[in-house]
């Protein structure tokens, strides 16, 4: 049975992407002004004109863009590079029916808040703060239910084979996962000066200042979707926090959410200059083995997080030593299961904002599609800072995605970094494609393997580039099985590899050629 379980999950696997360079900086442009995003402000029941964002409509154009590019014949689990336990997640009715429970079990539930790290911007209006989250209630479930839905999500394993500790963590995933999302409710949240947040060795944890000011209630202006989901800008009063004109500090703010104990985060206040970093997580950050279905699962369902080598020092560094430094995290993780990703960064890199999958983008071509809309959004609310955007090979998302910012948004990449995992990890059979780096500037981008590639660049004065690392880029696709790579250095398949991933390699082979 484990065997087919296995097969079945394998073919469900969906992927990430990567890209390439050339050696012209793009001509200077005019800063756009800041994306304003008029909101509601702070007295209960008060709101005002908002221009409400509509994520699936938005991001509608740019997914058959993003498969064309890819090729229809490419199947999902190759387009993607996100593992099936990241897809189609039960929700609403597939939640109650698979836990059996009834309307008025639901009815007498509290109601919980999952409250995502926001980012806020300085417009003529003031500050507008990013709240976005998802509102639902937890059902009670059975450890002996909680077990087998955990089957669901694990490779030839059983959680009764774990040690304790990984068990409870399986059951606690798995339960956030079957959760019911709650429409049509209204949130309000209470905002204070934020102490600390994050770890990098700093006062305060790194990546903000604390400021006095801020105190306010901010009532949502909108009604939770009908999957639970609350995302949009708000206005707020100044209320002794400092003008986004008249400082480059990043103020830290605590969010806590009305009516919900775990409903609380930290929010950062960004001033229109400065330096930001875009980070992805997953085997960048920490060790996800994303790329092995079997280990990807253990690492996010059940095992602690653990960091990726001395990552943790490099982000510390950057902190201490970049003036006014914003680390935002940006995962394509469902944000369901982000908990943990949240608490991970928190207790071991500088504190940062977050962005996540919402839960309304669950398939393939959506998955697909949703970096490039949270990079867009990003860049569009800071058109005057610079961005550095880190990474890893992986993801064939952030191979298109990353290059295409430079192009999208002139003047504002600093510096692109990728791990190439297939060099660090014989684990990571994925090819990758780097063709899309091949107008960029050489000096603008690094592939590396580990991260001491990364100590000593002066990246706030553009040095991206470490010269004693080897840059060997054919700017196609790279890692392909049987030496069908262009670069006669690529990997190749040794006979002792699983018939899981030669079967991929053959597919992939036989797709691309």
């Amino acid at each position: 049975m484990s065997h087919v379980k296995s097969v079945v999950l394998l073919t469900l696997v969906p992927l990430v992407a990567g890209y390439a360079v050339l050696d012209q900086r793009p001509a200077a442009v005019v800063p756009k002004q800041p994306l304003v995003t008029p909101s509601p402000t702070l007295p209960h029941g008060v709101t005002k004109t908002v221009h409400r964002r509509n994520l699936l409509d938005d991001v509608k154009g740019r997914v058959e863009g993003v498969l064309s590019d890819l090729g229809s014949a490419i199947p999902s689990y190759v387009a993607s590079g996100v593992p099936n336990f990241f897809q189609d997640f039960p929700v609403g009715d597939d939640v109650q029916k698979s836990l059996g429970i009834d309307d008025e079990q639901i009815d007498a539930l509290p109601t919980s808040v999952l409250n995502i790290p926001g980012y806020g911007n300085w417009t003529d209006q003031g500050w507008n703060l990013r709240f976005h989250g998802n509102v639902y209630k937890q059902p009670p479930t059975s450890e002996e239910k909680l077990n087998d839905l955990a089957n669901i999500f694990l490779i030839d394993t059983d959680i009764e084979d774990l040690i304790p500790e990984q068990q409870a963590q399986a059951r606690n995933l798995t339960a956030s996962i079957f959760v019911l999302q709650q429409d049509d409710q209204n949130v309000t949240f209470n905002l204070r000066p934020a102490p600390t947040a994050g770890a990098s060795g700093e006062q305060g944890g790194g990546g903000a200042v604390t400021h006095n000011g801020g105190n306010q209630p901010v009532r949502f202006p909108y009604p939770t979707t009908s999957q639970g989901d609350f995302d949009a800008f708000v206005q707020i009063e100044s209320d002794g926090l400092a003008d986004g004109n008249s400082t480059s500090d990043i103020q830290r703010l605590n969010v806590y959410t009305e009516g919900s104990d775990i409903g609380n985060a930290t929010a950062y206040l960004v001033p229109p200059t400065g330096f930001s970093i875009i980070s992805d997580i997953d085997d960048i950050l920490r060790i996800t083995k994303i790329y092995q279905p079997k280990e990807g699962l253990l690492n996010s369902f059940a095992r602690p997080f653990v960091q990726w080598k001395n990552m943790p020092e490099i982000y510390a560094n950057w902190s201490r030593s970049i003036p006014d430094f914003h680390f935002h995290y940006l995962t394509t993780t469902p944000e369901q299961i982000t908990r943990n990703y949240m608490d991970f960064i928190y207790k071991t890199y500088p504190g940062g904002s977050f962005d996540t999958r919402p839960l309304n983008f669950s398939d393939v071509s959506a998955t697909l599609s949703i970096r490039k809309y949270l990079l867009d959004r990003v860049f569009e609310t800071y058109p005057r800072r610079k961005f550095i955007l880190m990474a890893d090979t992986s993801n064939s998302d952030v191979m298109k995605a990353y290059p295409q910012m430079t192009k999208d948004f002139p003047g504002q990449v600093q510096c692109i970094f990728l791990r190439n995992t297939s060099a660090t990890d014989d684990g990571n059979r994925f090819p990758y494609d780097t063709s899309g780096f091949q107008d960029l500037d050489r000096n603008t981008y690094m592939f590396f393997t580990v991260p001491d590639d990364l100590k000593g660049l002066d990246i706030s004065n553009g040095q991206c580039v470490n010269t004693t690392i080897p840059q060997k880029i054919t700017f196609s696709w790279q890692g392909l099985p049987f030496g069908l790579s262009k670069d006669s250095g690529a990997s190749h398949y040794p006979i002792g590899t699983s018939w899981m991933a030669m079967v991929f390699a053959i597919g992939l082979a036989a797709i691309l050629l």
